[in-house]
């Protein structure tokens, strides 16, 4: 056992963990105020339904065959249900069988996995924030992650599955597995979800940019554990792929920034949020086969390509309400796509990283093609089996709230709560403008104070 390598996989799991919180806020703050709540239980939902399916089989399928030089590159096994198995059954000493060559053990490497598979369900819930059902989408969470995650999972992530091993796809941290299948899964779910009752009519703007930068800055510093940890080693490497998240997230502002100034005039506070999330989700898959100076390159051009294909869903009048598409999804396919022509011989990495040479550095179309393939498959996997399953949830449990209930506030009528006290602030208010007045003023009394949510939007 490498216990330096250890304590640093353990570290990045729960800096991978914070990253769900995170998101929560991110999103939070860009829906409207009455919809706040549901968007931050849809996230924190998805930590609980997915760590108990991942111990009671998600692990097994995913990475269950993983030692095994002939394991099966489609799925895992079911041999190793509820943890079983990872050395020769539950016993004493059985925690320290070691993943591979890494000198990690299973359960830390179990772990690490784990909270990838709880971020990537949630990264959905943006696309059909404003009007989901929670029970129904906890009952689709639970049977998104069991049929399209865990066996893509096993493609991507597992030294037997096919997109690794037989396609020789790279994708060091998830761009591929997480990204581009969570992306495909949003548009899915927004079509089966249907369009926000006055979507493209009415003001739906965020009702706390704050809390978005908060968010975004959560997600940025977990994201440091989401790939560097990917090495599973605190060497050399994991110093590199750290260092080109960091340039990625960077330059993807000034790309972003630099599109919405074209488009609107305007450098916009979430414009900045989501260029520098923009970068992070591009350089996912190539933080590991790239240079600092590919890094660079890879998140410019993902900041300034996905601020334009956030216009995808008026063009095709689809209703992704938090932009999961046009961010994850075509960021996803800009980052596997650029290690084609970017990945560098390992003079110029840094490190030595299993790709072949990318197009810019003389090796051809061979790596570009491979990563073409293995992001389509998972794109048009993830889209069927999603669009499939939110079908069958929805017409079964239910997906969507009621139209009243959506005009209401998915907030009061989902989980009779509100994010704000607007009775607290009203009183505070009225105790202020008496305060103000003074006792002996002759002004009259202040009128009763009345909001309603839409009132506090921008």
């Amino acid at each position: 056992m490498d216990t330096g390598n250890t304590a640093w996989v353990l570290a990045s799991s729960a800096m991978v963990l914070l990253m769900t919180p995170g998101l929560a806020f991110f999103y939070g703050g860009m829906v409207r105020a009455k919809s706040v709540l549901n968007m931050l239980m849809m996230n924190f939902i998805c930590i609980a339904v997915v760590s108990v399916a991942w111990v009671l089989y998600g692990w097994s399928v995913g990475f269950g065959n993983a030692n095994d030089a002939h394991g099966n590159g489609f799925w895992g096994t079911f041999a190793q249900w509820g943890m079983h198995g990872v050395d020769t059954g539950i016993k004493p000493g059985s925690h320290l069988a070691l993943y591979g060559s890494s000198g990690v053990p299973i359960f830390a490497v179990a772990c690490f996995q784990l909270m990838f598979a709880i971020i990537t369900p949630a990264l959905i819930s943006g696309a059909i924030a404003d009007r989901t059902k929670f029970v129904g989408w906890a009952v689709y969470v639970a049977g998104w992650v069991t049929l399209v995650y865990f066996p893509i999972a096993h493609w991507v992530f597992s030294p037997n599955g096919f997109i690794n091993a037989k396609l020789h796809v790279m994708d060091f941290a998830g761009g591929t597995a997480v990204e581009i299948n969570s992306g495909a899964g949003a548009l899915a779910c927004a079509l089966v979800v249907g369009k926000r009752i006055g979507f493209r009519k009415d003001p739906m703007r965020p009702h706390n940019v704050p809390l978005v930068m908060l968010g975004a800055g959560l997600l940025w510093f977990g994201w440091f554990g989401f790939n560097a940890g990917s090495a599973l080693t605190s060497a050399g490497q994991a110093s590199v792929v750290f260092l080109n998240t960091q340039i990625a997230a960077c330059t993807a502002v000034f790309g972003w920034l630099a599109a919405e100034k074209a488009q609107h005039g305007t450098f916009t506070t979430v414009g900045a949020a989501s260029g520098a999330v923009a970068g992070l989700v591009a350089i996912t898959a190539a933080c590991g086969s790239v240079s600092p100076t590919g890094a660079l390159f890879v998140g410019l051009i993902a900041g300034f390509v996905c601020c334009y294909a956030v216009n995808l869903k008026h063009r095709f009048d689809f209703d992704d309400s938090l932009d999961v598409v046009g961010v994850h999804l075509i960021g996803g396919i800009v980052g596997t796509l650029c290690i084609g022509l970017f990945a560098a011989p390992a003079e110029v990495a840094g490190f030595s990283n299993g790709a072949r040479v990318g197009l810019f550095y003389g090796g051809g179309f061979d790596q570009l093609g491979a990563q073409a393939e293995g992001g389509g498959i998972i794109l048009v996997y993830s889209f069927v089996l999603s669009f499939a399953l939110a079908k069958l949830v929805h017409a079964t449990v239910g997906l969507r709230v009621s139209a009243e209930a959506e005009i209401t506030g998915v907030d009061q009528t989902e989980h009779a709560e509100t994010a704000y006290d607007w009775g607290g602030l009203a009183g505070t208010l009225h105790r202020a403008a008496v305060s103000f007045g003074g006792a002996a003023s002759a002004r009259p009394a202040p009128a009763p104070f009345s909001a309603s949510y839409e009132d506090f939007e921008p």
